[in-house]
């Protein structure tokens, strides 16, 4: 299924108030909204001659016609059916078909939506149904059964293992990786009363908001895309949230914060606000196409923060959270934090080095390797 990027625009928005708050954040507005998306409108000479027609003896008789495709699609890409997933494949053919005149022809590339189990199961925590490859698996074999050529994922749901006959050499320009706060009565987690629950589906954010404001409660099965939680939010289910802000920014959604929280309030997810496209390993063709987006510098920064996560063998289960930058001088400055999922304790490291490859990976598992040995054995309760 190819649902084209004008539905972004033609979408409708359902808005939330606000309500009055004692304090007034400089990134508080008024209102919230929420997105939702609907199929575009589609006319062609096929669909035409097919309206409703009211038969003789008064029903109403339909067809459904299917248009026959012009041209085989050159590159056909899998993605989540999420709105911030198919921006972020929308994304992807934008900067395809800016570097490749072939790719600009209107089926030149297609969009295929792929359901994966994280999509499947909402009533449960993710913590509960797996961990790892839940939102990548069903695209990932799309892909190595070659129902698609390449696979666009948020890195952050990539485990730290790919599956044979997949490589992922591509990240596109790393987004803002901090957390947004979303609130409709206070302007930060400090304003909350004590007693407010916080909505959340990430054990990570769980255990540094109880480490921080013990006091609040969290709600850790909260579950869905951004619209469904801001649904959630309007109707009390939770007097908070947190998102990652590069999906708000990828959805034009930035309204909808209350402020940003710091590094040192929120450490991220690792590879938080990075996209990866990932392709067979005997597609020449395409790890060309991928290599002409590749963004270097993303690249290297994923690569010591997944290092870390792969010697902490990090899962769902594990509150963990990473980040590698570079700094003024251009050297990698990391971050990483180990967490029990009660927030009762947290273990903190960092590195400094330079920006290449091999010194920032061997960076992220020294960094893993300090945490495991101070956290030992029993640390995370599992």
């Amino acid at each position: 299924m190819d649902i084209a990027s004008s539905s972004l625009s033609q979408a409708h928005k359902v808005v939330l108030t606000r309500q009055p708050s004692s304090r007034v954040n400089s990134c508080s507005l008024g209102s919230v909204s929420a997105i939702g998306f609907s199929l575009p409108q589609i006319s062609s000479p096929a669909l035409a001659k097919c309206r409703r027609k009211q038969s003789s003896s008064g029903f109403v008789k339909a067809c459904v016609a299917v248009e026959q495709k012009t041209r085989t699609a050159i590159i056909r890409i899998g993605t989540r059916g999420s709105p911030l997933a198919l921006a972020q494949a929308y994304e992807t053919r934008e900067k395809l078909k800016s570097k490749h005149p072939e790719l600009v022809e209107e089926g030149a590339i297609h969009i295929e939506i792929i359901k994966t189990t994280g999509d499947k199961i909402l009533s449960q925590p993710l913590a509960d149904i797996g961990g790892k490859g839940l939102f990548t698996k069903e695209i990932d074999e799309a892909l190595i059964n070659g129902h698609i050529d390449i696979a666009v994922h948020s890195m952050k749901d990539v485990p730290t293992y790919l599956p044979e006959k997949t490589i992922l050499p591509c990240n596109l320009p790393r987004e803002d990786v901090r957390d947004a706060f979303i609130c409709l009565t206070a302007a930060s987690l400090a304003e909350l009363p004590a007693g407010s629950v916080v909505g959340t589906a990430s054990l990570r954010r769980k255990s540094q908001i109880l480490h921080k404001y013990p006091a609040l409660h969290v709600e850790e099965n909260f579950r869905g895309n951004v619209q469904t939680r801001l649904s959630k939010l309007q109707g009390g289910k939770v007097q908070a949230t947190l998102l990652a802000l590069a999906g708000l920014k990828r959805l034009s959604m930035t309204e909808n914060v209350a402020s940003i929280l710091s590094l040192d309030e929120m450490l991220p997810a690792v590879a938080q606000g990075a996209i990866g496209i990932a392709c067979r390993t005997d597609d020449d063709k395409m790890a060309t196409y991928l290599a002409s987006l590749n963004h270097e510098e993303t690249r290297l920064a994923i690569s010591c923060e997944r290092a870390f996560l792969e010697t902490l063998d990090g899962s769902c289960r594990t509150p963990i959270a990473g980040y590698a930058a570079k700094d003024e001088e251009g050297n990698c400055i990391f971050r990483g934090l180990v967490a029990s999922p009660d927030g009762t304790k947290v273990l903190e490291t960092s590195r400094k080095g330079p920006y290449v490859y091999e010194d920032m990976v061997k960076m992220g598992k020294d960094a893993g390797q300090e945490l495991l040995s101070r956290a030992g054995p029993g640390f995370f309760g599992n």
